[in-house]
């Protein structure tokens, strides 16, 4: 039979599970802005001041090691944002879903002890 705070637990994996799923699409990263400088004699952005190229939007990541920048669209920057923000919640999620696990984990162990400790 469950305890009060196994059930607590159970119903926050799933509520935990579910938020999950809802997440849509996702990327890891950090969005970067930058102005350029090309090599064209006579142009506006070696004058003094200058006026650089851009500004252009990069996103940045490490993934399997391997670290990776890819160029984003001005238009694509609303809804790389949110793929961006979605792979930050599915993080503390997954730490929130581990947290609860172990501890779940933890009082089944406990109570199973208990039960053996019961019969002897």
């Amino acid at each position: 039979m469950a305890t009060n705070r196994e059930t607590t637990l159970e119903k926050q994996i799933e509520k935990t599970k579910k938020a999950l799923v809802a997440l849509g699409d996702m990327r890891p990263g950090s969005l970067s802005k930058q102005y350029n400088v090309c090599g064209k004699p006579g142009c506006s952005c070696k004058a003094d001041p200058p006026k650089k190229h851009g500004p252009y939007y990069q996103v940045s990541y490490t993934r399997k090691g391997k670290s990776s920048s890819k160029f984003v669209k001005k238009e694509d920057l609303p809804e790389v944002r949110k793929q961006i923000k979605n792979y930050e919640k599915m993080k503390l999620l997954a730490d929130h879903w581990i947290d609860l696990a172990t501890e779940l984990s933890n009082l089944r162990i406990a109570k199973e002890k208990a039960k053996i400790t019961a019969r002897t």
